[in-house]
C-alpha cells in the first residue's frame, strides 16, 4: 500500500469518526446506552464517569484495527487498510479527548476561549447539555459544531413542541 493511500485512509477514518460519533452519542448515548451516560448530563465530583466506558469501546475498535492490519496478528490473513483505519480512528480518539474533555468540560485544563471555532465548540456543547434528560437535545457532535444561536432556536422548538425539557439555565 503506497504512503498516500494511508494517509488518505488515515484522514477519510478521521472525518468519518465525527459521522460515528454523532450516531452513537444520538442514538446510542441517549438511547438504549443512556445508563452509561446520564452521569455525564449530571453534576458530581468525581473524576471518572460512567460515560468514561466509551472512551474503551473507542479504543477496543481502534485496536482490533491495528489487529487486522497486523501481519504478526492476521499472518497472510492481514488486510491492511486495518492499520490505518486504527490509526484514524486513536487520532480521532485524541482529538476528541483533548477538544471534549479538555476544552469543553475541563477536566484537563482550564483555558475558556473568548472567540473562534473553539469557542463555538464549547457553546453548541454547552447547549447540547441544556436539556434534562435524554430526550430531545442539540450538537450530537463534537469536533463539528453548529451556531450556537441556530441551536438555541432549536432547543426553544424543542421545548415548545414537549420534546426536550430545559435546564433553568438555558431558559433564558
Amino acid at each position: 500500500m503506497s504512503a498516500l493511500a494511508a494517509c488518505l485512509i488515515v484522514l477519510v477514518t478521521v472525518a468519518a469518526m465525527e459521522l460515528v460519533a454523532w450516531a452513537s452519542h444520538k442514538y446510542v448515548m441517549h438511547g438504549f446506552g443512556w445508563a452509561w451516560h446520564r452521569d455525564h448530563h449530571e453534576p458530581h465530583n468525581r473524576s471518572l464517569e460512567k460515560n468514561d466506558l466509551y472512551a474503551l469501546v473507542g479504543a477496543a475498535i481502534s485496536i482490533a484495527m491495528f489487529a487486522l492490519g497486523s501481519p504478526m496478528v492476521m499472518g497472510r490473513g492481514v488486510w491492511q487498510p486495518g492499520t490505518w483505519i486504527g490509526l484514524g480512528v486513536l487520532i480521532y480518539g485524541v482529538i476528541y479527548t483533548l477538544v471534549h474533555d479538555g476544552l469543553v468540560h475541563r477536566r484537563y485544563f482550564r483555558w475558556a476561549p473568548r472567540r473562534g471555532y473553539a469557542r463555538r465548540l464549547v457553546q453548541a456543547h454547552r447547549l447540547h447539555h441544556a436539556t434534562v434528560g435524554k430526550e430531545g437535545g442539540v450538537s450530537f457532535g463534537f469536533i463539528v459544531a453548529r451556531d450556537p444561536a441556530v441551536l438555541k432556536r432549536e432547543l426553544r422548538d424543542q421545548r415548545a413542541r414537549g420534546i426536550a425539557v430545559l435546564r433553568e439555565t438555558a431558559e433564558d
